[in-house]
């Protein structure tokens, strides 16, 4: 279990800021993907978000590899990969607002695969959240006003694949260099982005490219940056020191970001969207909440033994 040492405070910090940079970049990407097809815009982004990364790698001089690199760059084709092009598919039959709630139930997949393959406990508090997640999800889904069904069921395919990476990152990171990681990752999730547009090219599909306007290509490059260079390398730097139930629980964090970012932009939730949404942000945060007092308490109990001996 995590202590709640000042380090790990800092760690939560940088989890916080990942989830604010998604739940962002989730409105922006919505602004792009309205005039950008999303088999075109991931390579766009992915290919913005490494040009920063290769960047960043050069300042930082030589990078730490292992053998465990090669594994960790695979899932790449996993997520960014497939999940975020399921995502973008997803987000441009739905408002942004919709997709950042349905984004918010990641947490509860992530706790029930950790349980699966981590062997983390699923105690009671947690059934009941997902239970509360589950019915926040049809809630949240039952109004077309926001989008349609076929859109769900893409951002929805896209939060498991997030999941899974999620738990098997955490069981696979060792000394590797977060932005070496992250950097193999997306050079494969490039490669599965520009297989995917390639074969939608051989069917015969145009691209009006001239007709997208500076802003689409200005919201694709600034959510490329914030979504894949910035949030993953927070998320991955977090992940090191924090389990990957507790990590999850951050991303709890991003419909706040997202929906208070897309009302700024003027997309509203139903009343029904909006009691899913609270019903899933009010669950998962409250198993946060759990957890962190729990650890607390845990901690003071340490002390108190240790200084009794």
């Amino acid at each position: 279990m995590e202590n709640v040492s000042a380090s790990n405070r800092r760690y939560y910090l940088v989890l916080t800021g990942a989830s604010a940079a998604w739940g962002v970049a989730s409105v922006i990407s919505k602004q792009a993907v309205a005039e950008i097809p999303p088999v075109a815009l991931l390579p766009i982004q992915l290919t913005t978000s490494l040009l920063v990364l290769g960047t960043l790698m050069r300042v930082e001089g030589p990078q730490r590899w292992s053998r465990g690199t090669m594994p960790l760059a695979l899932l790449g084709f996993m997520n960014p990969g497939l999940s975020y092009a399921l995502g973008l598919v997803g987000l441009s039959q739905i408002t942004a607002s919709l997709s950042v709630v349905l984004w918010a139930t990641e947490p509860v997949m992530i706790l029930v695969l950790a349980a699966m393959v981590l062997r983390e406990t699923i105690t009671k508090s947690l059934a009941l959240a997902i239970g509360l997640t589950s019915v926040g999800v049809l809630l949240a889904a039952g109004d077309a006003s926001s989008g349609t069904l076929l859109g769900i069921s893409f951002t929805l395919a896209g939060v498991a694949a997030c999941a899974i990476y999620t738990v098997i990152s955490r069981r696979w990171m060792r000394e590797d260099s977060t932005l070496v990681v992250i950097t193999a990752q997306q050079t494969c999730a490039l490669i599965f982005a520009l297989g995917l547009l390639g074969a939608f090219i051989l069917r015969g599909e145009s691209f009006a490219v001239s007709g997208w306007s500076g802003g689409a290509w200005a919201s694709a490059v600034v959510s490329g940056v914030l979504y894949y260079a910035l949030a993953f390398w927070l998320y991955l730097t977090g992940l090191r020191r924090i389990s990957a139930a507790f990590a999850g629980m951050f991303l709890n964090l991003i419909p706040i970001f997202g929906i208070s970012t897309g009302y700024l932009l003027g997309e509203r939730l139903s009343n029904l969207q909006l009691l899913g949404a609270v019903l899933i942000v009010g669950a998962v945060g409250s198993m946060l909440w759990a957890r962190v007092r729990s650890l607390s308490l845990t901690a003071q109990t340490s002390s108190i033994i240790v200084d009794g001996r």
